[in-house]
Parts: C-alpha cells; structure tokens; sequence
C-alpha cells in the first residue's frame, strides 16, 4: 500500500456540486432579484439565519424554509428549495474522483449540512442519493451539523474506520478544523475542481489493494 486512507468523506453543496454562490446568483437573476438579495435573506436576515439553522439540524421543514424565505424576499413561496436551487449541478471532477476512489475499494461518504428532503431532496434530483454512497450523513437526521464534532464522528461510525484512515473535502474552511481534530486528512476545495480531484487521486492512489 502507498496510502493508509480507506474513507473518502465529501461535502455535498459546492464540492460534489457547482459552486452555491453561482447557483444563488443564478436564482436571483431567474427571480428578478436584486444582487445579493438572496444572499442576505439566508446569512443576515435574522428569521433567514433562524429557520435556515432550524432547517439543517430538522427543527424546521423545507416547507417552513420556503415560507419564510420566501416572505422576505418578497416572493412565491409555493416549492421554493426546488426553485432555489435550480441551477445546481454535478461536478463532474468530483464526481468522476469519488467513482475511482470506490472502484478502487476506498469507503465515500457524503456528510451534508442538509437542505431537506420534502418535498424536494436535492440529493435524489442530482443523482447523489443513498444508493450512490457507502455512507449518507445528513444533518437533519442527526440534530447536529457542521462545523460540530459530533457529525464528523458520525460520519467516522457510518464507515466504520477511524479519522487517520480519513480524508474530508469541504469548501468552507470553518468546517475543516473539527475533522482535523479527529485526525481526518482535509482538503479545502475552492474554485478548482480539477486541482481539488488531483490531490484526492495522489491521496488515494493505490489506497486499497
């Protein structure tokens, strides 16, 4: 063996997706937005900060997202997850590095801050279900989200292997210390995917024989 990594753990928004900013920025332009508005109705509005936080540990429904989300941006609210997230896509580079890494016998998870599931479970729509992964670790389920601990050590359960035997990609580099501290490998992706799925193939080369 080259490599002692036997898991794979990805963030899904941004890494085994399109960035979220240019989605956002898509959704605005669809929606006849202002530049930023939506932006500001998820990280600065209080009652978007509050429901989104709600939404991602299961305290809150989609449907209670859509509303409230919807009323301060002054908008349809009827299905609106779906709407806002649109133009979201797979990153094939990703996506392609995450189906070597299983052929070749490595553990992939993938551990989201969830978005929901009713009535619209982007994960499903975007070919990313519970059926493409050793492991699904989503934050509504759990009651917690990132950046604690406690759903790394989760998402280490569902593979059952260790954080040394770990690697973890997510673009918000927040959320990377609390895997350090378990010992998991990270890798902050950025705006390269080509460049983040290089150093996954050189991390993972040979991992498993």
């Amino acid at each position: 063996m080259s490599s002692s990594y036997r898991g794979l753990i990805l963030d899904f928004g941004g890494v085994l997706t399109t960035r979220m900013r240019l989605n956002g920025e898509a959704f605005e332009r669809s929606e006849g937005l202002e530049p930023g508005a939506y932006f500001h109705a998820l990280n600065v509005n209080p009652e978007g900060v509050r429901v989104y936080s709600a939404l991602e540990v299961g305290e809150a429904t989609q449907e209670d997202w859509n509303r409230v989300i919807g009323g301060i941006l002054g908008i349809d609210s009827a299905d609106l997850m779906r709407r806002a997230l649109a133009n979201l896509r797979p990153e094939p580079a990703i996506v392609a590095a995450a189906d070597r890494a299983r052929a070749a016998g490595i553990k992939v998870a993938m551990l989201s801050n969830s978005f929901g599931l009713e009535p619209y479970n982007p994960y499903e729509a975007l070919g990313m279900g519970e059926d493409a992964f050793d492991a699904v670790i989503l934050s509504e389920r759990e009651g917690v989200r990132k950046p604690s601990s406690v759903i790394y050590q989760r998402a280490l359960e569902a593979l059952e292997l260790t954080g040394p035997e770990c690697i973890f990609v997510d673009d918000h580099a927040e959320n990377l210390p609390p895997a350090e501290a378990l010992g998991i490998r990270t890798i902050h992706h950025t705006t390269d995917p080509a460049a983040t799925a290089t150093q996954l193939d050189a991390l993972l080369d040979r991992a498993v024989v």
